[in-house]
């Protein structure tokens, strides 16, 4: 509509959403170097498993920028709806690199249990899972931030993921400690738990990714959805409400009621003015198709035509 430039806010959304990736896919990155660095020099397998999950997070902002990429692609003829869906293909993809980053602790730590080496420089590996703890929750903040105001939840849900890896860098301190304290078994267990914490991290991303290719919404944008076409003249009822996520962008379809004596022309208006409340009633709502239905009067059913093909 006239007065809602909805492509070129796509567009800055899709830019700022791979800015994001960028600039802590370089911080992750930097602190899985210097973890691998304090890895190679002290065998802490506790360690190893945090610096195996900073990669694997690190790593999930390619396929993730790829899908924002392909989102500002504009429609085709093949693709009428546009890229967007690409954000869930890059979704099955982290879960991908979740779960071999889970397979890949899980073994390194079992092997260090099954045979135990020596850990050494046990304050480096303390540090390094200190910074390893700053540099997830610095990715946390940047991410949830930049993706709760352009609406990608792929970009909050791989926030949460680099928090919850914050948490497993902390874990590895206790590791660390409990090595100075004479119990060699505790670094390979540390990375056990570690290997728990990443799959509960994949069960949590594998419900998000699931909504998504489900089509499921906050019950919550119905409820605004309906409030808006309701207070819209003209509309006299709202009947079915369709909603679901493209991307990071939203779609509607929806059916409301109006007088049967309106003209096509009057029709056309009030189903502009619906789409218009609604557009401002879900920010994030790319495009609507708002149908007009003539409200039942003398037991006339407008969609008779229809009924043996529903």
């Amino acid at each position: 509509m006239k007065g809602h430039s909805h492509a070129d806010t796509a567009l800055e959304s899709s830019a700022e959403g791979i800015r994001a990736l960028w600039i802590s896919l370089a911080l992750l990155a930097a602190t899985t170097a210097l973890q691998a660095a304090v890895v190679a020099a002290s065998g802490s397998v506790a360690l190893l498993g945090d610096t195996i999950h900073n990669a694997a997070d690190a790593l999930t902002a390619v396929p993730l920028g790829i899908a924002f990429l392909l989102g500002r692609r504009p429609p085709t003829r093949r693709y009428t709806y546009g890229y967007g869906r690409a954000e869930d293909v890059a979704g099955i993809l982290i879960l991908l690199t979740i779960a071999a980053s889970a397979a890949a602790a899980a073994y390194t730590a079992v092997d260090r249990l099954a045979n135990p080496r020596p850990v050494i420089h046990l304050t480096a590996v303390a540090l390094a899972a200190l910074v390893g703890f700053a540099g997830n929750e610095l990715v946390a903040r940047y991410r949830i931030r930049v993706g709760r105001r352009i609406g990608s939840a792929a970009l909050v849900a791989d926030g949460l993921h680099a928090r919850t890896d914050g948490f497993t860098s902390l874990a590895v301190l206790l590791g660390a400690g409990g090595v100075a304290l004479g119990l060699p078994w505790a670094d390979p267990v540390i990375g056990l738990l570690i290997t728990l914490a990443i799959l509960l991290v994949l069960t949590q991303a594998a419900r998000q990714v699931w909504h998504r290719l489900m089509d499921a919404v906050d019950p919550a944008l119905v409820d605004k959805a309906e409030q808006a076409l309701r207070s819209t003249p003209g509309v006299l009822g709202v009947g079915s409400v369709h909603l679901r996520w493209v991307g990071h962008r939203l779609r509607a379809e929806c059916d409301v009621l109006i007088d049967p004596d309106h003209t096509l022309v009057q029709a056309h208006r009030i189903t502009l003015e619906a789409e218009h409340g609604l557009l401002h009633a879900l920010p994030r709502l790319s495009a609507a198709l708002v149908h007009p239905d003539p409200q039942p009067r003398d037991g006339i059913d407008h969609h008779a035509p229809l009924a043996g093909h529903r």
